[in-house]
């Protein structure tokens, strides 16, 4: 399942990161997102959605949310 799945305001597990993309890889890294880590769906806008990430919200759009699997 992709965090675009997700339900809001419940916490999942990342399990991978689905891209070929080394900096983009490495930004979702440094924002802590990366396999074991908590990530919660915050709230859906249009284009994406808003995501907690340890102590840190960021907005995600929809590409990138389809590439993190929960």
């Amino acid at each position: 399942m992709t965090l675009l799945e997700a339900e809001e305001g419940r916490e999942y597990i990342v399990k991978g990161i689905a891209t070929e993309d080394d900096e983009l890889e490495a930004f979702l890294f440094s924002l802590g997102c990366y396999s074991g880590e908590p990530i919660t769906v915050v709230s859906r806008m249009r284009g994406g959605c808003v995501v907690s990430i340890k102590d840190g919200r960021y907005n995600i759009d929809t590409d990138l949310a389809k590439a993190i699997s929960i």
